[in-house]
């Protein structure tokens, strides 16, 4: 869950900075009018009976052998040291009391969000690609940014993800333990976008092992890879490192083609890729013959080509894959 903006040891420590002005005040008090106070060893105050005197006054311990003895010395004690004494003690079991009160608030937060949290998308590695594809699926996918749990190793990174609002787990995804709180056997996705794929195959055959029914989709920077992904669960494998590559080889001869691809790959302006399920009208039709440009039709989880014989004909409970416009033609010039 997104942590407090201050951290827990600047906090405890300018409480304990607070204790000792409150220390140092009440010997410099009780040093200056040492006259008043009397010794059982009876050869006065030294600057050492002081801090004696007020760490034991202060703390409530209060053996006697040193005491305040004229009135000006009683009146400083009820009226500077005792005010000083309750503050002292406001500052050490505040900051006790504040630790556990933050602890059971924190864990009592966690066992709610556990409790209810249901088909939510966990994004392993929030360094490019994961930031990516969580802006996907706040703008393109609609989700809610308290229905993506991120999970890293980097604090940066997930404080930059609490920042959007996102759940955040610090730990390896590699462990079964972390992926547990981060709800992962309840969630219907998993998007794995580690930098390394060594750690990309141990994250999704965890994650897989936990949530045998969740989509898992996975990145990975070299081709030879991909198997190892899929082998360990992946349903769908994406090899950022080719498909740079192609962008880049394709830039050199038809760059617009590459403008037009990148527009229809980000979700928030311009033409996106985007999901339907056919409606009633539709069925028997054929795809190309509609308003939209459909670029194929999803039956049983499958995916056709417009061009393909099997998507000639619409069927009840098809999907199709077109392309949907985003923002007017004239907000992209």
């Amino acid at each position: 869950m997104p942590e407090p903006s201050i951290s827990p040891l600047r906090s405890i420590g300018k409480r304990v900075l607070g204790a000792l002005l409150a220390l140092v005040a009440t010997v410099l008090i009780v040093y200056a009018d040492r006259d008043g106070y009397r010794d059982v060893n009876g050869d006065g105050l030294s600057l050492l009976d002081a801090f004696y005197y007020s760490t034991v006054s202060l703390s409530t311990t209060g053996y006697g052998d040193i005491t305040p003895v004229s009135a000006t010395a009683r009146l400083v004690n009820v009226l500077i040291i005792t005010p000083l004494r309750v503050l002292f003690l406001i500052v050490l079991v505040g900051t006790t009391l504040e630790v556990l009160t933050e602890r059971s608030r924190q864990a009592l937060r966690i066992r709610k969000w556990r409790s209810k949290v249901r088909d939510h998308v966990v994004v392993v590695g929030f360094g490019t690609k994961g930031r990516a594809s969580v802006k996907t699926l706040l703008g393109d996918e609609n989700l809610e940014p308290n229905r993506i749990v991120v999970v890293d190793t980097d604090q940066q990174a997930l404080d930059a993800a609490t920042a959007l609002g996102l759940v955040t787990v610090h730990g390896s995804a590699t462990r079964s333990d972390v992926l547990r709180v981060a709800g992962v056997q309840r969630a219907r996705a998993v998007v794995v976008a580690t930098n390394r794929d060594d750690s990309a195959v141990l994250a999704t055959l965890t994650a897989r092992e936990m949530a045998p029914k969740a989509h898992i989709v996975a990145s990975v920077r070299e081709a030879e890879n991909v198997h190892l992904l899929k082998q360990s669960g992946a349903n769908q494998v994406v090899v950022s490192s080719e498909t740079a590559g192609r962008l880049l080889g394709m830039a050199t001869s038809t760059p617009v083609v590459v403008d037009m691809v990148e527009d229809l790959l980000t979700p928030e302006s311009g033409l996106a890729i985007a999901e339907r399920p056919i409606e009633p009208s539709e069925e028997g039709g054929s795809p190309r013959h509609l308003s939209d440009i459909v670029l194929g039709v999803v039956r049983d989880g499958r995916l056709y080509r417009v061009d393909s014989p099997q998507a000639d004909a619409l069927e009840p409970g098809d999907r199709l894959l077109y392309v949907r416009k985003v923002t007017p033609a004239d907000h992209n010039e």
